[in-house]
């Protein structure tokens, strides 16, 4: 990616935090902001509502329920709408448990829609834990009797046995994993994070060496060891602080729980956790026969990974904003929290995570 990483804009915009209640905007979604990855995590119930679709790159979906996936061939298509024809344009990558490929091609045959534009579907391989047993399809030998010749390319994704998670996405700054969560059909988490940047360089210790500013600097600060006049070798580490650790945005959709160590793992220290609360704890019952979470969850799990912000979102329609019920929710989570502000998400609110301390050369 070209462009100074720390300018890089960082965060997430919410829509429709409700379930199943579409009226301006879709189910459960958030997309994350950088230069490098416009991401839409969860997709989508009605048109989708903002200008700036053209700039999304990458689609994460959840899981296969209707009001995560019917809006997708409908994004695709405004997507088009918005595109020139150009046949050396990067595909749209589009991520989610596999079946999706099937459905979104046919959606599209169907449709007689013709996109201007490649993508790409790169679909998850569910564990049978995922989801109660009678509810587990194996669609794995979907359209395996007819072939696809028109059907987009992508990869088959099958949990990493040793790290409990799905690679999805890495590049020099960014890395994009998958985890495990149960629901009623299989669902995955995702986590968005930086790689850590170097550390400032130490500019008075240069100077003390003889070094002074130049090409040497930008060779030290790329990880790469330089020799002096002198003929003495100077390593990064003799003159680098400690590196900076990136940002980290967790999004967990519609779930009862994460399976496995993953979540807890990947979301260490995350920046955002963002996690559905369907219901009160005081329905923790009813919402875990849902496969979905309460604010308590959502509050013990970032206790678990030292989130340092929690939203909560995916509320049921018994909750509207502004009623003293979603104070009740925010306050659940809090109480578990010790105090810690947990934020109600709400459509269109966008929250930016600033650039971390310490990786801003100074001289």
């Amino acid at each position: 990616m070209d462009g100074d990483r720390n300018t890089l804009c960082f965060g997430i915009s919410l829509l429709n935090t409700a379930v199943n209640f579409p009226p301006s905007l879709f189910e459960e979604s958030c997309r994350a902001i950088s230069e490098q990855l416009h991401c839409l995590f969860s997709c989508l119930f009605c048109p989708f509502p903002f200008e700036s679709t053209a700039r999304i790159t990458k689609i994460f979906i959840t899981h296969l329920h209707g009001d995560h996936i019917f809006g997708l061939p409908g994004l695709l298509c405004t997507l088009s709408l918005q595109s020139s024809p150009d046949a050396s344009k990067a595909p749209v990558d589009i991520y989610g448990p596999l079946g999706l490929r099937s459905f979104l091609w046919r959606s599209l045959e169907l449709s007689h829609s013709q996109l201007l534009f490649p993508y790409t579907v790169h679909e998850l391989v569910p564990t049978r834990d995922q989801c109660p047993a009678e509810e587990f399809k194996d669609f794995s030998g979907l359209d395996r009797a007819e072939a696809l010749p028109q059907g987009p390319p992508g990869r088959v994704l099958h949990l990493d046995p040793v790290e409990d998670s799905y690679l999805l996405v890495e590049d020099e700054q960014l890395v994009v994993r998958a985890f495990r969560l149960f629901h009623r059909v299989p669902s995955f988490g995702f986590v968005l994070e930086e790689k850590p940047r170097p550390g400032k360089l130490n500019v008075q210790k240069l100077k003390d060496l003889g070094v002074q500013p130049g090409p040497l600097y930008g060779r030290l600060k790329s990880g790469a060891a330089v020799v002096l006049e002198s003929g003495a070798t100077l390593r990064p580490e003799d003159v680098l602080e400690p590196p900076v650790p990136g940002r980290k945005i967790c999004v967990l959709g519609d779930c009862s729980g994460p399976l496995g160590s993953a979540a807890l793992r990947l979301c260490q220290q995350a920046d955002l956790l963002v996690h559905e609360a369907t219901l009160g704890d005081s329905l923790q019952d009813k919402a875990r026969e849902r496969g979905h979470s309460t604010p308590g969850t959502a509050a013990r799990l970032a206790r678990q990974c030292r989130a340092k912000r929690l939203v909560l979102t995916h509320f049921s329609q018994r909750y509207r904003a502004g009623h003293a019920e979603m104070q009740l929710l925010k306050g659940q989570a809090e109480a578990l929290l010790d105090g810690q502000e947990v934020m109600l998400a709400e459509d269109f609110m966008t929250i930016e995570i600033p650039v971390k301390k310490g990786n801003l050369e100074t001289s």
